[in-house]
């Protein structure tokens, strides 16, 4: 009697045999209660004119394995990557929908800059060290500079002064400061040594038959290994500060980065009292814009994966044609890795920062410059230092000094203008002065 109770089900008609692996497989994948797979893929390939130039991608494939003029093949592959790179943030976007805050901040860590990667990887492989640290040199004076300061321009059309989380950005930016710094102690290492022990540059060049480049890719001389070292545990340490930052971002102190209600932001306007961190923490904002999924979670992950491997191809056929590309036409090496590359790589963040600031949102603004600027310096670079190391192709965190300098005056000035929490148009023409400059400079070098 009593094995018979045991298996007599406690209400009845509510008895559920377990579902097997292949139909809670087939259940994800049917999407139920998610937009189509139509829907997803008519979204992802047509949501945008912008994708009219996926036409150059199967053009730089033939141009690469057909051998065309070298200015058709980076051509082509530059335009390739910017249809590319934008789908890279839509999917990232759609899949980040679906997964929280705190997955999503993962994936955008892994995926935010992963044209960054692939690049710097495809030109780390074919040992374009230059190439590498130029392009993500670049890439940071790009985020600071000119987004932040095509942003502030486009919010002084929003606003004559635009407000944002001061404590936030002066979190963020010490972190950008500190990056900053590692960046500079290898230089000041390789300037201390080289002006030490009586020995200078002519002495290694006549006993080493070696031409001295102080750029950063010259590994064969004195000091090699102890900027290996250096650059090698910084790295490590890097990481791990940014992994801590990713966690006082996103919880521990997750309401610094929240966006407070439009009249909290009127009111600290208006220079009376500002919201809490608490009331902006629990309070929800007045003015929402609550984003609706157009891709299924499956079909977000898959196109993020398929575009992934595409713009590897890609970013491989482009980095293969620089070369001739800068001998043929007279056009510096430098120039093109950190104008030219940051630019295809970026052009996703750079037109929704400067949309998002347009919109008055300086607070996402602010994230998606300064915090794409942290991405890159506290993990793609470290990423890049780490991976370098496993497949011994020597990549060091010395910068030549005019590279060095360039960045540390661009972090100072970024310092200065969101201190207070505020910007104008005329903070956003100084950003962007200061970028032409360092443009101007480098293509002269």
């Amino acid at each position: 009697m009593s094995e018979s109770h045991e298996r007599t089900p406690l209400l009845n008609g509510t008895s559920h045999s377990p579902r097997s692996y292949s139909t809670r497989v087939l259940d994800l994948f049917k999407a139920e209660g998610q937009p189509s797979w139509l829907h997803s893929i008519r979204f992802f390939f047509l949501g945008s004119w912008f994708n009219v130039l996926l036409v150059f991608v199967p053009l730089s494939v033939i141009s690469h394995h057909l051998n065309w003029d070298a200015a058709l093949r980076f051509s082509f592959s530059f335009i390739a990557i910017l249809p590319l790179a934008s789908l890279l943030g839509v999917a990232t976007e759609q899949l980040s929908l679906e997964l929280g805050q705190t997955l999503s901040g993962l994936l955008n860590a892994s995926f935010g800059n992963a044209v960054e990667i692939i690049v710097g990887v495809t030109a780390l492989m074919q040992d374009e060290v230059r190439i590498v640290q130029t392009s993500l040199l670049g890439s940071i004076l790009s985020n600071l500079l000119l987004v932040l300061g095509c942003s502030f321009l486009a919010g002084g059309f929003y606003a004559p002064e635009s407000t944002f989380q001061a404590t936030a950005a002066q979190a963020s930016s010490s972190l950008m400061t500190l990056s900053c710094i590692t960046l500079v102690i290898p230089a000041a290492y390789h300037s201390a040594k080289s002006h030490s022990g009586g020995i200078d540059n002519s002495t290694l060049l006549t006993a080493a038959g070696l031409e001295v480049v102080s750029d950063g890719s010259d590994l064969e001389n004195i000091y090699a290994d102890g900027l290996k070292i250096i650059s090698r545990g910084t790295a490590i340490l890097l990481l791990g500060v940014y992994i801590v930052y990713l966690y006082f971002q996103l919880r521990s102190h997750s309401f610094l980065y929240n966006t407070p209600p439009k009249a909290a932001r009127d009111t600290a306007a208006d220079g009376t009292q500002s919201p809490s961190p608490g009331a902006i923490e629990n309070g929800q904002s007045e003015d929402p814009e609550t984003e609706k999924a157009e891709m299924n979670t499956i079909s977000a992950g898959i196109s993020l994966l398929v575009v992934t491997v595409v713009t590897s191809f890609c970013a491989d056929y482009l980095v293969a044609s620089i070369e001739e590309t800068a001998n043929r036409y007279s056009i510096p090496k430098a120039f093109i890795g950190l104008i030219l590359l940051p630019i295809v790589a970026n052009a996703a963040e750079h037109v929704t920062s400067v949309w998002m600031a347009y919109k008055g949102k300086m607070e996402l603004t602010i994230g998606i410059c300064v915090g794409s600027s942290i991405q890159i310096s506290a993990f793609v670079v470290p990423l890049l230092v780490i991976v370098g190391w496993i497949s011994h192709h020597d990549l060091t965190l010395f910068f030549a000094d005019f590279e060095t300098i360039v960045l540390f005056v661009s972090v100072l000035l970024v310092n200065f203008l969101i201190q207070d929490g505020k910007s104008n148009y005329m903070e956003g023409l100084m950003l962007v002065a200061l970028y032409l400059v360092i443009a101007l400079a480098f293509w002269v070098s």
